[in-house]
C-alpha cells in the first residue's frame, strides 16, 4: 500500500521485561472517578462515569529507570499533574460485563493525565469540549506497562505522586468510585474496545500546578515508578 504522504510512526509503550512494545489505538479517560478528587473539583456523590479521550500519539513512554522530558504546553499558565492506574486493553469487545472485564485486560502501567487547567475551566463554563485542555501533545506520560499476571493486586494497590520530592497525591486504588471491570463495563457499552485501548482510570485528590524544572515522580504498588521532569 502507498500512501501520499509518510504515515505517522505507531505510538507505543514499553513492556516491563520485554523488547517487544503495546502498540496505542485509542486512550480514554475517566473523568472525577475518585470521591475527594471530585470534591476538590466541586462535585460529590457517586454520579455515573463520563469519559473523555485523547489521541494515541499523545503518550509519552518512559522506559525503566529513564525520566521523560515533558514540554510544558503553550495558551497555559496552570498545568496540573494527575496520577492514574492505566489499564492496557489486550481483547476488544462491546458490551462486555463487569464479570469478564479483566480477561480483556493485558497489563497495567503507571500514567499522569496532565491538564492544562485554566483551558479546561475555560470551556467548562462556556459548555464546550474539554480537547484544549486535556488532548494536548505529550499529555498522557506513562511508564512500562506490566502484564496483568505479573501486577499483583492492582485493585487495591497505593497510589502515589512527588513534585520535587514532596507529596502531592497519595491514596489507593481501592478508592475509585467505580472500579475497573465496571470502568471497561460501562466504556465498552459506549465504544468497542480494541486492542491496543489504554484507559486512564482516574486521580485521587491533590491534583496541582507544576512549572518548567518541576520533576514528577510517581507510582503504584506492583508496577514501579514514573519520572517526569517539565521542560
Amino acid at each position: 500500500m502507498s500512501y501520499v504522504i509518510p504515515p505517522a510512526p505507531q505510538a507505543s509503550v514499553p513492556v516491563v521485561g520485554s523488547t517487544q512494545r503495546f502498540p496505542v489505538h485509542r486512550i480514554y479517560c475517566v473523568g472525577r472517578n475518585y470521591a475527594e478528587h471530585a470534591k476538590e473539583m466541586g462535585f460529590t456523590g457517586r454520579e455515573p462515569p463520563f469519559f473523555f479521550m485523547k489521541p494515541a500519539d499523545a503518550v509519552l513512554p518512559v522506559s525503566p529507570g529513564e525520566t521523560g522530558q515533558m514540554p510544558y504546553p503553550t495558551l497555559t499558565k496552570d498545568l496540573h499533574h494527575e496520577i492514574e492506574l492505566v489499564v492496557a486493553i489486550g481483547k476488544g469487545g462491546k458490551h462486555i460485563a463487569a464479570a469478564d472485564a479483566l480477561s480483556h485486560i493485558w497489563g497495567y502501567a503507571v500514567g499522569l493525565d496532565m491538564t492544562r487547567r485554566d483551558l479546561q475551566g475555560e470551556m467548562k463554563k462556556q459548555g464546550r469540549p474539554w480537547c484544549i485542555g486535556k488532548g494536548f501533545e505529550a499529555s498522557a506520560p506513562i511508564g512500562p506497562i506490566t502484564p496483568a499476571a505479573q501486577a499483583g493486586d492492582v485493585q487495591q494497590a497505593a497510589i502515589w505522586l512527588q513534585v520535587n520530592g514532596t507529596d502531592r497525591q497519595r491514596s489507593s486504588v481501592g478508592q475509585l468510585i467505580w472500579n475497573i471491570a465496571e470502568t471497561i463495563e460501562h466504556l465498552s457499552a459506549a465504544w468497542e474496545l480494541q486492542p491496543g485501548d489504554l484507559i486512564f482510570t482516574g486521580t485521587p485528590e491533590g491534583v496541582g500546578a507544576v512549572v518548567r524544572g518541576d520533576v514528577l515522580e510517581g507510582g503504584i504498588d506492583g508496577l514501579g515508578t514514573l519520572r517526569v521532569a517539565v521542560a
